[in-house]
């Protein structure tokens, strides 16, 4: 039995996975083999750097044969999990390369049919599990507030009792974030949120992204957010300030309507004085009328 793992070229690092099915007789032993076309880092693992969405790359695959600690592997607590002869058991690392194990990572698992299935949180130990159903291919995607393109491909045999042990490395990529000096932590443009022309009312080509900060509040349950409104130079500064302002609540208002609950949200207008763009241009006065969101 083999297990292919098909990277997509957003992908920025992932590694080591074993799988074992849970039978009567014992395990077959085995380790990971990696395909030739990438480079082996180790004996029992591989990586692959990550090249932008539009780079033109080729995908790599990695070929696993079983092994014998997949079903014992367990974060900081015993795994609450077990497969069963309808589900597989997944259970997830998150390690950055350089820091090491990566707590507070929630990843989603999609199905063919677009089904979505949730870890929690990543411990300590940067551990995760989830259970879904057998014999599909998932499309893996840790949650964030930004653009999600760091995402893998994992196809589930369908065998009764599997378990599936993967160790996701990578590096986190500022390219979708705004730099603002003196912040700590980046701000995400939530491109696609829109509104009335000078008013605070979304209009409902907004709903979808918002949808998605949703989702991640919902699975990321430390998730504390800072949203933040910001306008161009045209008009009034203190209308431009107050307009700045509402659109923060009314994103805001939004999330709550969603199910998050308000204590976790916090919303601050700038107006027009932390443009990221010439205001001299149409095309700069829109990348200023924007709505950004931060994790506090």
């Amino acid at each position: 039995m083999t297990l292919l793992i098909r990277l997509t070229p957003a992908m920025v690092l992932v590694a080591c996975a074993q799988t074992m099915t849970t039978s009567d007789g014992p395990p077959a032993a085995g380790r990971m083999e990696v395909d030739p076309a990438a480079p082996a880092q180790a004996q029992d693992a591989a990586t692959t750097k990550g090249e932008t969405p539009d780079s033109g790359g080729d995908n790599h695959v990695f070929k696993i044969r079983e092994s014998t600690t997949a079903g014992q592997a367990h974060g900081v607590n015993p795994s609450k999990i077990k497969p069963t002869t309808t589900e597989a058991a997944l259970r997830l690392f998150v390690v950055d390369k350089d820091k090491g194990p990566i707590e507070g990572i929630v990843i989603s698992l999609t199905s063919p049919d677009g089904t979505n299935y949730f870890t929690e949180e990543t411990d300590a130990k940067g551990y995760a599990e989830v259970l879904v159903p057998v014999g599909q291919t998932y499309d893996v995607v840790y949650l964030s507030l930004g653009r999600r393109e760091i995402s893998a491909k994992v196809a589930v045999e369908n065998k009764p009792n599997f378990n599936l042990k993967l160790t996701l490395r990578y590096s986190r990529r500022q390219t979708n974030t705004i730099d603002i000096e003196s912040i700590n932590k980046p701000r995400f443009v939530l491109d696609g949120v829109h509104f009335e022309t000078g008013k605070a009312r979304l209009t409902p080509d907004s709903f979808a992204r918002l949808d998605s900060v949703v989702e991640y509040m919902t699975h990321k349950k430390s998730a504390r957010i800072e949203i933040s409104g910001h306008t161009d130079n045209v008009g009034n500064a203190d209308q431009n300030q107050k307009l700045s302002e509402k659109r923060a609540e009314a994103c805001r208002d939004y999330l709550v309507s969603k199910g998050v609950e308000r204590s976790r949200i916090a919303t601050v207008g700038y107006g027009d004085t932390r443009p990221i763009a010439s205001n001299e241009t149409e095309g700069g006065r829109q990348q200023n009328r924007r709505i950004e969101a931060t994790e506090r």
